[in-house]
Order: structure tokens, then C-alpha cells, then sequence
């Protein structure tokens, strides 16, 4: 199974793992599942980090890279797909995060209940 971690998950799960539930601990330690972080997830964390918004980490990307998450680029299906969402969630992050999980049929990992207005596999956290 291939799992799209959405910005809050992906930040819980490399500086507070004790936040994550146990049932995804123990699925993010599974070697039979693939893990993705969306380059739109970087994106909001850089933009974030400037705003102050959350602390700026400067090993993060080693820390990243040290993980057994693979990178997800956002590509031109991404953004076709992006197009066909119905407006039902104003933030853009989380719409490219849904418009990748759809294109490459994956399960986004999140605890945003919003997620769930939208015709996409979500395991919560």
C-alpha cells in the first residue's frame, strides 16, 4: 500500500512520535508499505517556517533524508487533477495533497476531517 503523509502527520512523525496512535506506528514500520511526502508538504513547511508559524529546523531536509519516506514531486497529472476537485477545501496544500493521492491512488494519512469530503482513501491518525 502506498500512504501520502499529509504536513501534520509528516511533523508528528519526525519530531513527536509519541502523538502518533499505535495501529500507525505500527503501519509506518511495516517495510510492506510505501511512505510519501509531497514536495507541496515542503513547500508549506518552508513557508510556515518563514511565517514563524513553527520552528525552524535547520537539519531538517538530513533529518528527512535519514527517513525511509520517498519524495513525491508534484507533476502536470497532479495539477490536471488539482483542476477537477470540487471546491469543497479552501487550502491549497491540502488540495494538491488530494489531487496526488488521486492520481497516483494513494492513501493519504491525516487528521484532518475535511480530507474525508473528498472521494479519496484517508486513514486517520
Amino acid at each position: 500500500m502506498n500512504y501520502l503523509l499529509d504536513t501534520h502527520i509528516l511533523l508528528t512523525a519526525l519530531y513527536d512520535d509519541e502523538n502518533l496512535s499505535p495501529a500507525l506506528r505500527i503501519i509506518l514500520n511495516d517495510p510492506e508499505h510505501n511512505f510519501f511526502v509531497s514536495h507541496a508538504s515542503l513547500w508549506e513547511i518552508s513557508l510556515q517556517q518563514q511565517q514563524g508559524r513553527i520552528e525552524n529546523d535547520p537539519d531538517f531536509y538530513t533529518t528527512l533524508e535519514q527517513t525511509n519516506l520517498n519524495q513525491l514531486p508534484i507533476d502536470v497529472r497532479h495539477i490536471a487533477a488539482l483542476g477537477n476537485l470540487p471546491p469543497m477545501h479552501k487550502d491549497p496544500f491540502d488540495r494538491m495533497l488530494v489531487a496526488q493521492a488521486a492520481a497516483e491512488g494513494m492513501v493519504i494519512v491525516t487528521n484532518d476531517v475535511r480530507l474525508s469530503l473528498y472521494d479519496v482513501p484517508l486513514l486517520r491518525n
